[in-house]
This record gives structure tokens, sequence and C-alpha cells, in this order.
């Protein structure tokens, strides 16, 4: 893996940006797709489920290895495939 996330730094790719709200104290909690995680105010942390840096970034396959990589991309289209067909 490398060292330090080379999209984050707005290198190649755009982070997406999604919005939960705490179940706990009902505060918005804003997760960028490369959060893997964000504490609320009152202490919860809320974990980003809804995207991974793999969908958007264009380092992601130097990053995580070839395996990972396309393992996410199989998941990625099964989840897509899912949502088309309910």
């Amino acid at each position: 893996m490398l060292k330090g996330c080379l999209g984050a730094a707005g290198i190649k790719g755009t982070p997406t940006w999604d919005e939960k709200i705490c179940p706990v104290c009902g505060a918005e909690i804003e997760l960028f797709s490369v959060d893997m995680s964000r504490k609320c105010s009152c202490g919860f942390i809320a974990y980003n489920d809804r995207q991974t840096c793999v969908e958007w970034c264009g380092y992601a396959r130097e990053c995580v290895g070839d395996e990972m990589y396309e393992h996410m991309q199989k998941l990625f289209k099964e989840r897509e495939r899912r949502s088309n067909n309910p």
C-alpha cells in the first residue's frame, strides 16, 4: 500500500460527499468518500458504508493492489445489479 492517500490530496479523482444523521443526538455527520469514519460531536462514530475511494480514485489499484481492486470491483458491480433489479 502507498503511504498516504494520493487521491485525498486531489491529485486524481474527485471525492464525493455524503451526510448521515447521528442516531444518538440527531446531528448531521458529513462523510467524504475518503473518510472511513467520522466522529459526531456527541462521540458517536459513523462509518462510511456507502462508497469507498476505490470507486472513484485513479490511484486505487496502486494503493490497494490488483487482487483487492478486482475483488472490490466485482462487489460494486453486484451491488449495482441488485439496486437495478430489486
